[in-house]
């Protein structure tokens, strides 16, 4: 061995375990170390660092852990090379770093390294590569890495750097590659006085930089990406970015402070494959000069101001795949041009002011995965091609005038009647007057029979509708006996006994704990069993004075029995008194979400030893409880809020569909003022933020945001808020963020669900990161979610 100078573990066959100390022998002539995407554990030997002649160290993609040695750089003496990206190390940068004087690069990302970088990190003169992405690091950068003059890479994406972004490397003839995107960085994007001629990747998104778009990007002509979205930025767009002829992506997306229009020039970008303009302020009409950038795979300007109608010329992005137009001010009608956009994935342009028919020659468009037109003035039949039927209602709902399915609206016959002449209308009308005496008579007549029949029986049905003091869940001592009447009870279904006996045994179980099956906020539950062996769920109110008659709570009442969906459980009745209130529904055999998730024995680890639940269950669980929201919000009218909606609310039946329950209850919640936060507490990890503000402007919004925890939940298996110690508490929208960050996404995954198709489990998880964004209009609503489920959805 006292002759080897060159290791390539990718020679030899997957490599675990640690490294052995017998490379030690090596140090006197060991050149080059490359033990990279191995399965390699345990922590890096220190005795790497007595290598005097390394001149590259390449630890990649591995399992390494603990903290870099400090010794690793000791003597440093000709070192150029060290990747150690892909691991799982923790701890600092070691300061030693910088006393490798030759050294010329260094890759330490995806890792999960904190603290701050060293002082001195420029102090190698050759220092070209630098990439810390995606670990813990912190602190002010700016002026630590405006010294590496002759630098060509820098990545130090998606960690917690602060203060100014290291802008003043962007005039150096050298650079490259430009990452300081997911970090904090504040100030403004500074004027580039001159540009390198190789200068191809400048992404700075997702910081707090204000200010404007800087016109002299246009200088950089190299320019391949430009990524400046979700930040603060300002100002118009500037035209002369349409210069920049080799940009491939421009992504400005998520800076709501950008306004004016979108500039013609855009479309000189003829190699542009992504434009996302989406969440601007943009207003006036789209640009048809867009149609030229003819290699666009992406084009996505939603959640603007644009007016005006839809270019027909779209037909030239014949390699499109992605046409997001949704939630803007567009008028006019669907181009029938875009049905030659063969290869569109997604098509969204719901939320404008567009009218006329849908072009049945979008049908043909087989590659579609996503598809909406909901809300906007679509007027017709809905084109019969399985394509677009198979999106579902919620693709086209909120466009009265569309009809068949998939919409319950029926299309009426031909509307021939503009075109008959005036000899035929009258002899119609004539025709009308003799129908309408003849049906006036037999409705009298109808109406007599039926006052007979209604006094003959009206004793019987107040026999039916009453219930006296004796039966037990209304008895109070001293009562026994009396027949005198003090409620009221209304059944919905017809399923339920009706005899006053039935009821008497039934609902004994409100005096016996053992039949106590939950409660929460609005009051208790128990299950109830009757002689035939049929069983309710009796929800007893803790009402608190909130009801204030017994007119508003039948008035309450009778609303929720006039509401139907597969997934919510179904309201079977009610009872009244001036000193109780008692509301019947379908009793859930299988409990709730949150008991299948977490059960009594649920741990931090997000493990439960109850009855877990399959993948396929649990997607058909959140797409169910999502199609029971958007009925409630889009379908309703007045529009319900849920505003208590957890896991412990969504119930399963005994084929574990999903079953919403507590809806329709914002009468019965706790008042939201002083109250609420004693009695809400409960629900904490699920509340979202805008309820903890003084004006409390509640909407559909914050169920959203309660239904993405949910998802979160779902996937991980973890508890909304985890309490892993005495004193620590674990927010579980905040961990999935971290975890996302540092590129480990399987990691948030419930170990149960490993092995299932984890490209399901990564687009839920997003989905319910996008659900819980901190401000309402950053969340989608719940038709948009049902739409976005659908398409996830790989089975049957």
């Amino acid at each position: 061995m006292d002759d080897i100078v060159f290791i390539h573990g990718n020679a030899l066959w997957s490599l675990s375990g640690g490294i052995p100390s017998s490379f030690s022998a090596l140090s006197g002539t060991l050149h080059k170390l490359n033990l990279s995407r191995n399965a390699l554990s345990g922590e890096i030997p220190p005795f790497l660092g007595a290598f005097p002649w390394l001149r590259l160290l390449d630890l990649s993609y591995n399992a390494f852990s603990g903290e870099i040695p400090a010794s690793l750089f000791d003597p440093c003496l000709r070192l150029r090379y060290v990747s150690l990206a892909h691991n799982a190390l923790t701890g600092p940068v070691p300061p030693g770093i910088t006393n490798c004087s030759r050294l010329a690069g260094f890759d330490f990302s995806y890792n999960r390294l904190s603290g701050e970088l060293p002082d001195q990190l420029c102090a190698p003169p050759e220092m070209n590569y630098i990439s810390v992405r995606s670990n813990s690091l912190s602190g002010a950068i700016a002026g630590k890495l405006n010294a590496c003059r002759s630098i060509d890479l820098l990545d130090v994406g998606s960690n917690h750097f602060s203060g100014a972004a290291p802008f003043g490397l962007l005039g150096l003839v050298n650079i490259t590659y430009f990452n300081v995107s997911s970090n904090a960085f504040d100030g403004e994007i500074p004027n580039i006085a001159t540009c390198g001629s190789r200068f191809s990747y400048f992404d700075a998104s997702g910081n707090r930089l204000t200010g404007p778009v800087p016109e002299s990007v246009a200088s950089c002509r190299s320019l391949r990406v430009l990524d400046l979205g979700a930040n603060a930025l300002a100002g118009d767009i500037p035209p002369s970015i349409g210069a920049l002829r080799s940009l491939s992506m421009l992504r400005l997306a998520g800076n709501a402070g950008i306004a004016g229009s979108i500039p013609a020039e855009l479309g000189g970008m003829e190699m542009l494959v992504t434009l996302d303009l989406a969440g601007l302020a943009l207003a006036g009409g789209i640009p048809g000069t867009l149609s030229q950038c003819q290699f666009l795979l992406e084009l996505n300007l939603s959640g603007n101001q644009l007016e005006g109608a839809i270019p027909d010329t779209f037909n030239n992005l014949t390699y499109l795949k992605i046409l997001d137009l949704h939630k803007n001010r567009l008028v006019g009608g669907i181009p029938v041009t875009l049905a030659q956009l063969t290869n569109l994935d997604l098509l969204d342009l719901s939320q404008n002011q567009l009218t006329g028919p849908i072009p049945s020659e979008l049908g043909n468009l087989s590659n579609l995965t996503h598809f909406n037109v909901s809300f906007n003035g679509l007027s017709g039949r809905i084109p019969a091609s399985p394509v677009l039927q198979g999106f579902g209602r919620s693709a086209f709902m909120g466009n009265p005038l569309l009809c068949g399915p998939p919409l319950n609206n029926l299309c009426g016959a031909s509307r021939r009647a503009k075109r008959l002449a005036v000899s035929v209308i009258i002899v119609i009308v004539a025709a009308a007057l003799i129908l309408i005496g003849v049906c006036t008579v037999c409705a009298m007549n109808i109406k007599a029979y039926m006052r007979r029949s209604k006094e003959e029986q009206e004793g019987k049905e107040e026999d039916e509708v009453l219930v006296s003091e004796s039966t037990p869940m209304l008895a109070s001592p001293g009562t026994q006996g009396s027949n005198a009447i003090i409620g009221k009870l209304v059944l919905f279904s017809k399923s339920l006994p009706s005899r006053y006996e039935d009821w008497e045994a039934g609902t004994k179980a409100l005096l016996d704990k053992d039949c106590l099956v939950g409660g929460g906020s609005v009051g208790t539950v128990y299950k109830a069993t009757f002689e035939n062996g049929l069983s309710i769920a009796v929800k007893k109110l803790e009402t608190l004075g909130r009801v204030r008659s017994q007119d508003e709570f039948e008035q309450e009442m009778g609303q929720l029995g006039n509401l139907s969906h597969p997934n919510l459980v179904a309201f079977q009745g009610y009872y009244w008194s001036s000193s109780t209130q008692l509301i019947l529904s379908e009793f859930m055999v299988n409990g709730s979400l949150y008991d299948h998730l977490h059960g009594s024995h649920h741990t931090f680890s997000g493990n439960s030893t109850g009855v877990g639940l399959s993948w396929q269950q649990r997607f058909k669980v959140a797409l169910g409880t999502a199609r029971a929201l958007a009925y409630l919000h889009h379908d309703c009218r007045p529009q319900v809020l849920h505003l208590n909606i957890k896991s412990s609310n969504i119930m399963l039946d005994k084929e574990y569909e999903a079953k919403l329950s507590d809806y329709g209850f914002g009468k019965l919640l706790p008042i939201l003022g002083s109250y609420e936060l004693s009695r809400l507490h409960a629900a904490i990890g699920y509340i979202a933020p805008e309820l903890a503000s003084p004006s409390l402007r509640y909407s559909d919004k914050s169920d959203v945001f309660s239904f993405g925890v949910v998802l979160l939940e779902i996937v991980t298996g973890r508890k909304p808020v985890d309490s892993p110690g005495v004193a620590t508490a674990v927010v579980l929208r905040d961990y999935v963020r971290v975890i996302l960050e540092d590129g480990t996404v399987s990691d948030c995954f419930d170990r149960s669900m490993r092995g299932f198709v984890e490209a399901e489990l990564v687009q839920v998880l997003k989905l319910g990161l996008v659900c819980t964004s901190n401000t309402p209009s950053g969340r989608p609503n719940m038709a948009e979610v049902v739409q976005y489920l659908e398409t996830v959805r790989t089975y049957s």
